[in-house]
């Protein structure tokens, strides 16, 4: 099986249920198609730098799936054709970051706006990460 990113935008008149409900449709295929669910990330309701569709603002959702192309595919029909959905990306990876990211969350009901979901490192532990070829 392969490895692949999948991010998509909702409208942003959506609710945190309604995008909840959303993404386990989307999950239901996955699973459905014996794929599998490595991660799954909500970024929360954000800026776009341009409107789509008439949107100023979406709702960011991350998933990391493993599974086989047919149900990528499959995946990515239905998202073309959902009304909820103003934007879809699907990436084939080599591998899965294993940390969340900052702004992360399981679920869009979790979701506290202004506040990082992930403790963040120590500025020491940040510039110890940092290589500088020279």
């Amino acid at each position: 099986m392969a490895l692949y990113e999948t991010v998509f935008i909702a409208r942003q008149d959506l609710s945190a249920d309604d995008v909840d409900a959303l993404t386990g449709k989307f999950t239901k295929i996955i699973t459905d198609g014996k794929g599998k669910i490595v991660s799954r990330e909500y970024w929360g309701l954000r800026n776009l730098a341009f409107k789509v569709k008439k949107n100023s603002r979406g709702h960011y959702v991350l998933l990391n799936i493993k599974c086989e192309y047919p149900v990528v595919a499959e995946l990515n029909r239905v998202m073309s054709y959902n009304e909820d959905i103003i934007r879809s990306a699907i990436f084939n990876v080599e591998s899965h970051r294993d940390e969340s990211s900052l702004f992360a969350s399981q679920t869009a009901k979790d979701y506290k706006p202004g506040k990082s979901q992930a403790k963040p490192n120590s500025i020491d532990s940040l510039i110890d990460q940092i290589q500088i070829d020279i």
